[in-house]
Order: C-alpha cells, then sequence, then structure tokens
C-alpha cells in the first residue's frame, strides 16, 4: 500500500506505520490479545450476573405478590373465622338456654303437681 495509510489498529501505538516495526511488537500484540481474551471474559460473566440479577428481581416481584396474597387470604380468614366464632357461640347459648328452660319446665313439673 504504497501511497496509502495503514487503516487504524489500536494495538500499534501512534506514530508508527506498523509493517516496519511488526517485529517488535509481536510480543505486545500477543500480550494485549491475551488482555481482551480476559476482558472478553469478565465482560461476558458481567453480562451473565446482570441477567441473573434481574432474573433474581423478577422472582423478588413474583414472591412479593405472592405474599401480598398471602396476607389478604390470611386477612379474609380471619374476618371468616370470627363469624364462624360468633355464629357457634350464639348457637352453643341457644342450647344452654334451652336446656336450662327444658330443666326448669321440668321441676315445675315435679313441683306443681306435689304441692296439691
Amino acid at each position: 500500500m504504497t501511497g496509502r495509510e495503514q487503516p487504524y489498529d489500536p494495538y500499534i501505538p501512534s506514530g508508527s506505520n506498523g509493517a516496519a516495526e511488526q517485529g517488535q511488537y509481536d510480543g505486545g500484540n500477543a500480550k494485549t490479545a491475551a488482555i481482551q481474551t480476559r476482558i472478553d471474559d469478565t465482560v461476558n460473566v458481567m453480562k451473565k450476573n446482570l441477567e441473573s440479577v434481574m432474573e433474581r428481581g423478577e422472582n423478588i416481584d413474583q414472591l412479593q405478590d405472592k405474599s401480598q396474597n398471602l396476607g389478604q387470604s390470611a386477612q379474609r380468614f380471619r374476618h371468616g373465622a370470627k363469624e364462624v366464632r360468633r355464629k357457634m357461640f350464639w348457637k352453643n347459648m341457644k342450647m344452654r338456654i334451652a336446656i336450662i328452660i327444658g330443666i326448669l319446665v321440668l321441676l315445675l313439673i315435679i313441683i306443681v303437681p306435689s304441692g296439691e
């Protein structure tokens, strides 16, 4: 490429034409290639980490929704349990009152005829 400039290569320092000093930088290019490979590996690991963090965030959102639903269900259950307890209390009281009245009637039946 005699009348044209060499294309830009980030691994060759500026001010050198690349062809004349290529032998001098072969070891340097290998080192920079190794470093670039390590950087690429690190970038890939970071991308995977970000993806897993995003998935964890989605899982946390799902867990939060489920916990809110569970809290609402527990509140409805508590309210329903209070209603059932109240109804059973009154049913039990009615039964006790009926038994007491029955015993009083029996006592009246037994006591009134013997008084004559």
